[in-house]
């Protein structure tokens, strides 16, 4: 399956910001979201290729999101990707069992993140 949509699942607006910019500039589709509520109405819209996850947000976190999304019969065929500041391998392991495919701290290495998109496709 070839990549082109991707949607961002993050509350902060700088590593939005950058993470938009560096998957457009690089061919990619990209939508946002704040937040579960927010990733669902997006998921509904227009189903993503990826989903690039923060943990740390506001009211549901991104594992629990990442296990809803995952746990979803119409969602679960797309790739998440955690994408966070959290660096324990207990956070990775943790966020991989909740239907996770790959995990990368934050800030994101461009070339690190587009390995993992292309083994994902």
């Amino acid at each position: 399956m070839a990549i082109h949509k991707v949607l961002i699942v993050d509350d902060s607006k700088t590593e939005t910001l950058f993470m938009t910019d560096l998957l457009q500039r690089n061919g990619f589709a990209v939508r946002s979201a704040e937040n579960a509520t927010e990733a669902f109405a997006r998921l509904a819209e227009d189903r993503p290729d990826l989903i690039l996850m923060d943990v740390v947000m506001p009211g549901q976190n991104g594992f629990q999101l990442t296990r809803s999304i995952s746990r979803t019969p119409e969602f679960t065929g797309i790739p998440i990707i955690m994408c966070t500041s959290k660096s324990l391998e207990t956070d990775r392991v943790w966020g991989m069992r909740q239907g996770a495919r790959d995990y990368i701290t934050k800030p994101v290495d461009g070339a690190e993140l587009f390995a993992k998109i292309k083994a994902l496709g």
